[in-house]
C-alpha cells in the first residue's frame, strides 16, 4: 500500500497540473482528456522514473557559494564533522537540514525526497539506508529499484570530477611550507537559518509572549524570556531569493548576523523618521515577493487549514521584517526624539522607537494599539499599491484578522 504522504504529494501535483491546464472556458471533452492524462502521469509508476532522471539537476549542499556571489559556481559540498563538546556553533554540533540549489523546475523532486513517511524518516533517508519499506513503495514495472535509487541519490553527488572553486567567492591563500593552499570561504546556510529560527522562537514564541505579559503584570514566570540585542539583518538575492537557494527563498532572503567582538563593527547611521515610520522606512517594494505570494494564495481554489496557515505565515513574516527594521532605530542613543526635528512624530511612535521610553513600553497599552493599527493599515495599503488593479478587496473582517495576527508578534514590538 502506498504511503499516505506519497499519495498526498502525487494528488497535490496532479491538482496543480490540472489547474494550469483547465480554464473556465475549456471544452468538456478537453477537460476529460486532461483528467485522463493527469490520472496516468501522476501515478507513482509514471511520475517517479521521470523524477529520478531530473534529480541530477539539483544539488544538496551544506555550504552554497551563491550566498557570497550569485554568479559563483563551485563544487556542491556537503561538509561532515563529528559532534564535540567544544562550545562552538559549527557543522557537526547542530542538527540542520541540507540546503539545495539547481534547476527550479526540478524542485518537486526535492520536495518528494523530503517527504516524511509513516515512520518519521524521509524518503531520502530510506533511500540511503536501502530500507525494505522504500523497496516495497518503489516496486513497479516501469523502472527497477536500482535505477530509481541511483537517479534520486544523484541529488547528493557532486556532478564535477574535480573540486571547483570560483573567483566570485571569498578566497584565502594559506601558506604551507614553500607554497600556498587556496581556501574558499563559503556560507553554511543550513546553520545560518537554523540560528534565525532559534532567535525568532526566542523573541516571538508563545512562551516569550506570556513571559513578557507576566513581567508587565509584575508576576513570576516559570522560564522568563531572553532577547538578543545588536542583531543585524543581511539580505541575499534581492527580489529573487530563490536564485540563491531553497532555504534562502523560504526565509525571504533575510538572515541575522550576531555582533562579533572584537572587532566592534561601526553601524551604518540611520536617521529616525521625522513624522511617520511607515512612510519613511517601510517601502512596500521591499516586500514585493511576499505580497505577490500572499495574493496568489488568496486566489487559490482550495481553502483548507494548510492554505489558511500559509496565508497567516506570510502575513506574520512581513510583520517580522518590519519589526526588525524598527529595532535598528532603537540602537540610537536614548532621548533622540526630544529634538525639535521630531516634533511631528506621533507620541506612540516615539514610545515605540526611542529607548528612553523602555519602561513605558512595558507598562502601557495605548501606544501599542496605535502602532498595531498603523502597521495593519500599512499592510493593506501596501498590498493595494503593489498589486494595483489585481488586488482583491480586503473587507473590514480581513483588517481585523490581519490585526489579530499582529497580536501574535506583540513581543517584538515591545
Amino acid at each position: 500500500m502506498l504511503d499516505q504522504a506519497i499519495q498526498d504529494f502525487l494528488d497535490e501535483r496532479k491538482t496543480l497540473w490540472l489547474k494550469k491546464k483547465i480554464k473556465i472556458n475549456t471544452p468538456e471533452e478537453e477537460v476529460r482528456e486532461f483528467q485522463q492524462q493527469a490520472n496516468e502521469a501522476f501515478t507513482l509508476s509514471s511520475w517517479l522514473p521521470d523524477a529520478a532522471k531530473r534529480a541530477g539537476q539539483l544539488s544538496l549542499v551544506s555550504h552554497p557559494s551563491k550566498f557570497t556571489h550569485p554568479g559563483a559556481k563551485t563544487s556542491a559540498l556537503i561538509a561532515k564533522a563529528e559532534r564535540k563538546a567544544d562550545g562552538y556553533l559549527r557543522t557537526g554540533n547542530v542538527e540542520a537540514e541540507l540546503d539545495v540549489f539547481g534547476n527550479a523546475a526540478a524542485m518537486d523532486v526535492y520536495k518528494f525526497l523530503m517527504l516524511k513517511l509513516g515512520d518519521g524518516k524521509t524518503v531520502l533517508q530510506h533511500l540511503e539506508e536501502n530500507s525494505k519499506a522504500i523497496q516495497q513503495q518503489f516496486t513497479m514495472n516501469t523502472a527497477s529499484m536500482e535505477e530509481l535509487q541511483a537517479g534520486l541519490l544523484a541529488i547528493k553527488q557532486d556532478k564535477s570530477n574535480t573540486d571547483i572553486t570560483s573567483g566570485g567567492v571569498k578566497q584565502v591563500y594559506f601558506p604551507i611550507e614553500n607554497d600556498y593552499h587556496l581556501l574558499s570561504v563559503l556560507t553554511p546556510s543550513n546553520l545560518m537559518y537554523k540560528l534565525k529560527k532559534r532567535i525568532n522562537d526566542m523573541r516571538f514564541s508563545e512562551n516569550a509572549k506570556s513571559a513578557r505579559e507576566a513581567r508587565k503584570a509584575s508576576k513570576p514566570h516559570d522560564t522568563g524570556f531572553a532577547d538578543i540585542y545588536d542583531l543585524t539583518a543581511i539580505g541575499f538575492g534581492g527580489t529573487k531569493p530563490q536564485n540563491i537557494s531553497v532555504m534562502n527563498s523560504q526565509n525571504g532572503g533575510v538572515a541575522y548576523l550576531l555582533p562579533s567582538m572584537p572587532p566592534t563593527l561601526e553601524k551604518r547611521r540611520r536617521n529616525p523618521p521625522r513624522d511617520n515610520l511607515f512612510g519613511l522606512y517601510s517601502n512596500p517594494k521591499h516586500y514585493v515577493e511576499a505580497f505577490e505570494t500572499f495574493h496568489n494564495s488568496l486566489l487559490g481554489d482550495h481553502n483548507n487549514i494548510h492554505i489558511r496557515n500559509k496565508i497567516k505565515w506570510l502575513i506574520k513574516e512581513v510583520f517580522y521584517q518590519l519589526i526588525d527594521d524598527s529595532w535598528t532605530i532603537r540602537y540610537l542613543p536614548a532621548g533622540w526624539s526630544d529634538s525639535g526635528h521630531y516634533h511631528a512624530l506621533p507620541k506612540s511612535q516615539k514610545i515605540w522607537l526611542d529607548q528612553q521610553y523602555r519602561e513605558q513600553r512595558q507598562m502601557e497599552e495605548g501606544w501599542l494599539d496605535e502602532i498595531k493599527q498603523g502597521m495593519t493599515r500599512w499592510f493593506t495599503n501596501s498590498y493595494k499599491t503593489l498589486l494595483n488593479d489585481k488586488a482583491l478587496p480586503l473587507a473590514d473582517i480581513e483588517f481585523i484578522n490581519i490585526k489579530a495576527l499582529l497580536d501574535e508578534c506583540e513581543g517584538g514590538l515591545r
